[in-house]
């Protein structure tokens, strides 16, 4: 049961997922370019996203999967279901409550998550409109979350990390075939979300079913299981929820700024790809097996310098080929329709301050489960505080003369101090120490990725104009930049020594650690 096997199961199904995603950001694009609707879906689509991440794949999900993954490990099947039943229902009465709650209270609500929306009651009105729409996909997607934690924590990580497909497909849909019918496309989206939400509830539902993992909905009973669950929530919660405050300012800040919200959207989507199929699939693998490792007695170290090789031997080259090819990425993905040149340029600067901390937001995705695998939320939870405090810092004082850019430069920054943190705590407790293999591949990666960005560079500069040609042309053009990069990487990867093909072989034939 390969580390990067697993990874690479997770990994391939968010890749599909992400190029669906740019097929749907696309069309978006298209339709709705960079203007007071495309905003508006914007901010509908990111709240209910914000709250997944806290409710799902935040606090619940990190405490529960080591829950699970334990009782699995140490007490057998029967009671590891019976856990997973009474997480359910608390977890789906409680959001019910929370929509109920969230739909009443909108107006209010829209106040203080994009207040310069109100200086246009059209576009405040029509946020608030679709924002009502799409909120219930929170509820849908958390209870997915907690299936997928179920079959990860079995070591069954397809039907989870396919699960994202599904929500692309049903936006992709919506655009075509709703959006001539309803008040706006953004109605279409909105409505595709909250859709989406139901049909990956079903599809999970189905794949446990199958896997003989049977969860009804029982009354919410607080046991000493869930009692214990919500104690290691609770820190949890409040980082990820510190966490979310941070991602909320961003849009609070970037709503100041006509059209912020969407050059910022565009240019995290892209850079998502990579964190998608580096960073999650990694983590998302890590967690239960460091969790069963530990249980088992040992000290997943070795589990834990290979994901960070991983990793890294990935995210570095991706963060600087995106920072390289920024602007034609975002011409030949989106620069049609509705977005246009300006969008392009807009986009592209955000990225490239976003790429620039993505080996950092990779890192963070392998680090943290070190401490959740463990049962100690605190360390982490109390890093991300104080990240998040920094990020607001830097917002106040990089957007005024950066604009836009300043809070995509605010993430990265604040995202390489998280990493720092976390690597400084780890140590300090003997969670974590480097091998002598990763000390060594490290500056090797680092090199092999520089000399690929030079020659990326280069190509660029040679082919001139051809990036506002055709349409064919661009993407023939684009795709000739990718492919060169990635065998460049490759060929002084392996010149350098920054890794061998045997050892990755390796990772993916026998368990992590052996």
């Amino acid at each position: 049961m390969a580390l990067l096997r697993f990874s690479a199961t997770v990994g391939g199904y968010t890749l599909i997922s992400r190029i669906l995603g740019y097929v749907r950001d696309i069309l978006i694009a298209n339709i709705l370019g960079a203007g007071a609707i495309a905003d508006a879906f914007f901010v509908a689509f990111k709240i209910p996203n914000l709250l997944r991440r806290l409710f799902a794949e935040g606090a619940f999900n990190l405490a529960f999967v080591p829950l699970f993954a334990g009782k699995l490990e140490g007490e057998g099947r029967e009671k590891a279901m019976l856990f997973a039943e009474q997480a359910f229902a608390m977890l789906f009465y409680s959001l019910l409550v929370l929509v109920a709650l969230a739909e009443a209270t909108m107006p209010w609500l829209m106040y203080v998550l994009a207040p310069g929306f109100a200086d246009d009651p059209a576009k405040f009105e029509l946020a608030i409109a679709l924002t009502r729409i799409s909120f219930p996909y929170i509820l849908f997607i958390s209870l997915v979350s907690l299936l997928g934690g179920i079959l990860n924590s079995m070591h069954r990580f397809a039907a989870a990390a396919a699960a994202p497909i599904l929500l692309n497909i049903c936006l992709i849909a919506a655009l075509i075939g709703l959006a001539r019918t309803t008040e706006t496309p953004g109605h279409a989206l909105a409505i595709g979300v909250s859709g989406a939400g139901v049909i990956q509830l079903a599809f999970l539902y189905g794949v446990c079913r199958r896997a003989g993992i049977s969860i009804r909905l029982r009354l919410p009973r607080l046991s000493p299981e869930v009692k214990r669950l919500f104690v290691l929530m609770a820190p949890v919660a409040i980082g990820a929820g510190v966490a979310q405050i941070g991602v909320l300012i961003d849009m609070i800040f970037a709503s100041h700024i006509e059209g912020a919200v969407s050059f910022l959207y565009y240019a995290d989507r892209v850079n998502q790809l990579p964190l998608g199929v580096i960073g999650v699939a990694i983590g998302t693998a890590l967690l239960p097996m460091m969790t069963r490792e530990l249980k088992a007695g040992g000290d997943g170290l070795a589990n834990q310098n290979r994901a960070m090789e991983a990793a890294l031997l990935f995210a570095l080259p991706a963060a600087v080929a995106l920072m390289v090819i920024a602007e034609p990425l975002m011409v030949v993905l989106f620069e049609r329709g509705a977005f246009d040149a300006r969008a392009s340029a807009m986009s592209a600067n955000a990225l490239i301050a976003y790429a620039g901390g993505l080996p950092a937001f990779v890192l963070i995705k392998v680090l943290v489960p070190a401490f959740f695998a463990r049962e100690e939320p605190k360390v982490p939870v109390r890093i991300a505080i104080l990240c998040v405090i920094a990020n607001v810092g830097l917002n106040g004082i990089l957007i005024w003369p950066l604009g836009h850019v300043g809070v995509a430069l605010a993430t990265s920054l604040s995202g390489w101090l998280n990493v720092a943190l976390l690597l400084k705590a780890l140590g300090r407790r003997g969670y974590y120490r480097p091998d002598a293999r990763l000390k060594r591949r490290i500056p090797r990666m680092i090199l092999a990725a520089a000399v690929m960005a030079g020659l990326v560079w280069l190509l660029i500069w040679a082919f001139g104009d051809v990036f506002h040609a055709t349409l064919p042309v661009r993407v023939g053009a684009l795709t000739g930049l990718v492919v060169s990069g990635l065998i460049a990487y490759a060929a002084l990867g392996r010149l350098v020594g920054a890794a061998r093909l045997g050892e990755l072989r390796a990772l993916f034939r026998k368990e992590s650690g052996t």
